[in-house]
């Protein structure tokens, strides 16, 4: 089959459009192992200038689409995700009130405060947790991408929160589906 120069120009417009979409990623959520999940800070700046407490945290709203409706339940693997305007103390760590649509990162610091300025790289390092067969479905049936907020760390604070950038996951759950799905008629066509 051959596409036309028209059509191999759009192609290449409509990937650079969405390269282009993903310019204000901060952090990226690995969800490619089963009851685990990695979060990894990209290069990506700040949106806007906030800052507050490092208790509080960063909050990745509707991470759990309407609501979670499992308790987490979460242990450091290992990791050193913090703002960029902190040192990492090593121990992320993760929170969600049961039935708040969001994913709350705290404690990643020995610092009490953190500051986000517009403009600046946002985010270093990563972490990766084990979490809960629950939260991991209701991640995995979640949107793949939304806003970061701070500081917050329950739907409650948003509307005193400031959006500083977005999250995405990658690959996006329905392409794990299919991934999934492609082991399994793989598997069948060998027998």
């Amino acid at each position: 089959m051959f596409m036309s120069k028209q059509s191999l120009g759009a192609v290449v417009a409509i990937a650079g459009l969405a390269a282009g979409a993903q310019a204000e990623d901060l952090l990226i959520l690995d969800l490619s192992v089963a009851n685990q999940v990695t979060i990894t800070a990209t290069t990506g700046a700040a949106s806007a200038n906030a800052s507050g407490s490092v208790f509080t945290g960063f909050y990745l709203a509707n991470a759990f689409g309407n609501g979670s409706t499992s308790s987490l339940s979460a242990s450091l693997v290992s990791g050193n995700l913090t703002p960029t305007s902190n040192t990492s103390d090593n121990s992320p760590s993760l929170f969600n009130a049961l039935g708040n649509a969001g994913l709350n990162v705290w404690s990643y610091s020995t610092s009490t405060s953190s500051t986000f300025t517009a403009g600046q790289q946002a985010f270093t390092g990563s972490a990766t947790w084990n979490i809960s067969a629950g939260a991991y479905a209701d991640l995995l049936d979640g949107p793949s991408s939304g806003d970061i907020y701070f500081a917050a760390d329950t739907d409650d604070d948003l509307a005193a929160a400031t959006v500083i950038g977005q999250w995405r996951i990658v690959p996006a759950p329905s392409s794990l589906a299919l991934i999934g799905l492609g082991g399994l008629v793989a598997g069948r066509r060998r027998r």
